[in-house]
């Protein structure tokens, strides 16, 4: 049954996708396509499926100050690390290796399942891995940043592998016989129980319970844990906490494993010792924030404590999560979320998307034909790309070409490198700049030569000319009102606009240069 399965969705073109999938999605038939990771799979009411998922970002999507801030990055890690491996790359593996970068985001948008168009793969960059290895491998890619669409921003993810002497410990050699150990005592451990102390077990035990019991007389004479726990019960299990227990040990410890010292120091003069952790101390509207902050954030207690617990240390945040997952508050959350995820889709199934691209250029008998039923325009623009080589690796052969670019441009690019553009973002070959920004290629506008398109026409693009066709009464009054006009201060504010009030009284009282004026007009 389970080869029929395979041999059937294999036979129709038909892929599963699941939950934690990094997928491609294609939101415009021209654009490259969108890298995403689906995080849950729903179906809307009327019965097609949606995939929430993670935003992954190109190097094209964000601006040249962030991309400089990147590769600021990039070499700043490279030179601080001494396990990364390094290898001469050309400068076509250079280009594209800036195709594989992306940048993740904590941005979740809903995409229609029908827009998937295949699986990639989207890993955090090895550092003890060679950079080859993500291009030998096709669909992958990599990250090291994490971008804020909202407030355009990178940061580093904190996901990273810490590999080397910065974070492993050099372990010294073992002293030998005889040899006087000179490292300073005072920043190495401190010993706080001893194993082979002259008590015994049950002695032990006996102590723990007297302190419980003094935790929970001291609970009962404290107003505010009387409120928190107004049982007996719940007062006697927060005594029974760990905090409890280790402050006994502590005290039992310090005084030389002494039961009668140790026990007159639970009870002092001023009242029984009252320990509280994390759980006590915290609120039930902290309590309630910190779930809500969980549920936005996950385990980034940073960002939790930024956003909801401002007051509260990351110290005592983090000790608080541990404790907490020790509830049962925890365990019922943790059933209805698996509840929900068992009615949730976990698979959807979507046949290859083989629909003619509308920039795909068709030919018959070697005459353009019109895509999708367009005519007019997009026929002539389809004619003067016959006979053009490919933008990317110049080859003037293809079993199929596909128009890149805006239409006055006219460039198209060929099947493989169509594949390459929609999977990649980027052109195989590196150009002249390092701008790959859509279609914003700065030869293209500068007068600068291009590539040779097999093109009967030049090879050298140049912007359009154009120039201002000034009348002869303009001329003339260029030279009549010279001193009026100041031409040389208008030109340096060009958006200042000229007192003409000031013109016209002058042209009066150069009526005795009427006849000159009609003169020089007849000569122009």
């Amino acid at each position: 049954m389970i080869r029929f399965y395979f041999f059937f969705f294999w036979y129709f073109n038909i892929f599963p996708f699941s939950i934690a999938d990094y997928v491609y999605f294609e939101n415009s038939s021209s654009n490259p396509y969108l890298i995403r990771r689906i995080e849950e799979l729903n179906k809307t009411a009327n019965g097609n499926v949606e995939a929430k998922v993670v935003c992954f970002y190109r190097r094209r999507d964000i601006s040249n100050s962030l991309i400089m801030l990147a590769d600021k990055h990039a070499k700043e890690v490279e030179e601080e690390s001494e396990t990364t491996i390094e290898v001469d790359l050309t400068d076509k593996q250079k280009h594209q290796l800036k195709h594989r970068e992306l940048f993740l985001s904590r941005q979740y948008e809903s995409l229609p399942a029908t827009h998937i168009r295949g699986k990639c793969s989207v890993a955090l960059l090895n550092e003890t891995e060679s950079v080859l290895s993500y291009l030998e491998k096709e669909d992958t890619f990599f990250y090291s940043l994490v971008y804020d669409p909202s407030l355009k921003t990178l940061l580093a993810d904190k996901g990273e592998i810490r590999v080397g002497p910065r974070y492993q410990a050099d372990v010294p050699d073992m002293l030998a016989e005889g040899e006087l150990d000179d490292r300073e005592q005072a920043k190495l451990e401190v010993k706080v129980w001893d194993p082979d102390s002259p008590l015994t077990d049950r002695q032990i035990d006996q102590f723990l319970v007297v302190a419980r019991a003094v935790g929970t007389f001291a609970r009962a004479l404290d107003c505010s844990s009387s409120v928190r726990q107004p049982s007996l019960h719940m007062s006697a299990a927060a005594a029974s906490r760990d905090i409890t227990l280790f402050h006994a040990m502590d005290t039992l410890h310090k005084h030389n494993y002494d039961l009668s010292s140790a026990i007159s120091v639970l009870v002092p003069l001023g009242g029984p010792v009252l320990c509280r952790d994390e759980m006590e101390e915290w609120s039930a509207s902290e309590a309630s924030l910190f779930e809500e902050a969980l549920e936005k954030y996950g385990k980034d207690f940073n960002d939790i404590r930024q956003d909801f617990l401002p007051w509260k240390s990351l110290t005592s945040i983090i000790e608080y999560y541990y404790m907490w997952k020790t509830t049962d508050r925890y365990v019922q959350q943790k059933r209805l979320k698996a509840a929900e995820a068992e009615s949730k889709l976990k698979q959807v199934y979507i046949p290859t998307y083989n629909k003619p691209n509308p920039n795909q250029i068709s030919s018959n008998n070697g005459k353009p034909a019109a895509v999708n039923g367009a005519m007019g325009a997009s026929y002539q623009a389809q004619a003067s790309l016959i006979g053009r080589a490919c933008e990317s690796c110049y080859t003037p052969q293809s079993h199929q070409w596909y128009s890149w670019g805006p239409p006055n441009m006219q460039c198209r690019l060929c099947a493989s490198c169509w594949i390459y553009w929609k999977k990649y973002g980027g052109l195989k070959m590196p150009t002249q700049t390092d701008d790959d920004k859509l279609f914003l290629r700065k030869p293209h506008f500068f007068g600068t030569p291009v590539r040779n398109t097999g093109s009967p026409k030049s090879a050298v693009k140049t912007r359009q000319a154009f120039f201002l066709h000034t009348t002869c009464w303009t001329k003339l009054a260029r030279q009549v009102c010279k001193n009026t006009l100041r031409l040389r201060q208008a030109a340096r504010r060009p958006f200042v606009p000229i007192n003409c009030a000031a013109i016209k009284p002058k042209y009066k009282e150069l009526d005795k240069f009427t006849s000159y004026v009609t003169k020089g007009y007849e000569l122009l």
